[in-house]
């Protein structure tokens, strides 16, 4: 993040975000928070009240901000007054609003088929296939490097993802195979001066860089579009499939979570609401009260004499 010409305060939040090693976009997030609040206040935000704090939590709640968006807007509102300006007084007033608990948007095995099947190119049939074959998330898949690729033990290296965390997933054959046909199509001589463990899977535009969540996404709704699936779903919901499928057929749901990188149980375990293949096989009880009842069976015990 640049820090030329920008206010002092600004300069001093970066540096504190820096020295907590939060991320790119965590920082971007936080600095556009406070941006926002000093533009409904029309002033620095150093010079807030209690007042303010209040008010502009109440502005927020009567325009179109979803509940999640404005937790994060108060989320870097709070590093600044907690951290940056040392204003626990004010911190102290921001509150969260608890968030709507919504089921994942899951695609059915047929219309994953479909999806990959009307992938337009063979770049864009890997990177789907690898989001939904390995449950990656968007920015784990366009970050993928030659090094990550363990064809030996058969698994894909994640390096450092959401939470700073290392996983590993696997490597299936036909993703393996896909993968060396990738490869032998990739430009060649882009990055000939790389070392070769560390060249991009899928190298972007700009000169060092690989492509963009944005272009992966892009991808994934062509697709979509061409596979003729009607359902609002977003290129995430190959991760939520991948999980979702593995939960029905079988898998055990702590494996589940090592591969999707979960640090809790519950965060996996609600796959379970949206297994519609476990769920449709559950016997109602409706259904068991058409059953004829069964006569209670007599005892073959003879009775003793009185």
């Amino acid at each position: 993040m640049s820090t030329d010409t920008i206010s002092p305060l600004r300069q001093r939040m970066i540096e504190d975000m820096n020295a907590r090693k939060l991320g790119a976009a965590t920082q971007t997030g936080h600095i556009r928070s406070c941006k926002r609040f000093a533009a409904f206040l029309k002033r620095s935000p150093d010079t807030a009240t209690l007042e303010d704090i209040r008010r502009f939590q109440l502005h927020l709640a009567e325009t179109v901000v979803s509940i999640c968006n404005r937790n994060r807007i108060m989320t870097g509102l709070r590093f600044l007054f907690r951290v940056t300006l040392r204003r626990l007084d004010l911190a102290a007033e921001i509150y969260h609003l608890r968030e709507p608990q919504k089921i994942p948007l899951v695609m059915s095995a047929d219309e994953t088929r479909r999806l990959l099947a009307v992938a337009t190119s063979l770049k864009a049939r890997i990177l789907l296939s690898l989001s939904y074959g390995c449950g990656l998330r968007a920015g784990e898949v366009v970050r993928l490097k030659v090094k990550h690729i363990d064809s030996a033990q058969k698994i894909i290296r994640i390096e450092q993802s959401k939470g700073r965390k290392d996983r590993n997933v696997m490597l299936s054959a036909e993703t393996l195979d896909l993968l060396r046909q990738w490869w032998k199509a990739r430009r060649p001589g882009y990055d000939a001066t790389t070392p070769l463990q560390e060249r991009w899977l899928f190298p972007g535009r700009k000169p060092g860089k690989p492509i963009t969540t944005r272009q992966l996404s892009r991808l994934f709704h062509e697709a979509a579009d061409a596979a003729g699936i009607k359902k609002s779903v977003t290129l995430h919901a190959l991760r939520h499939s991948f999980a979702t499928h593995l939960l029905e057929r079988g898998t055990d749901i702590r494996i589940i979570q090592a591969l999707l990188g979960h640090d809790k149980l519950d965060t996996t375990a609600r796959y379970t609401r949206v297994a519609t293949g476990m769920i449709a096989g559950i016997e109602s009880p409706l259904d068991l009260l058409s059953l004829p009842r069964k006569k209670p069976r007599r005892s073959s015990k003879a009775q003793l004499p009185a």
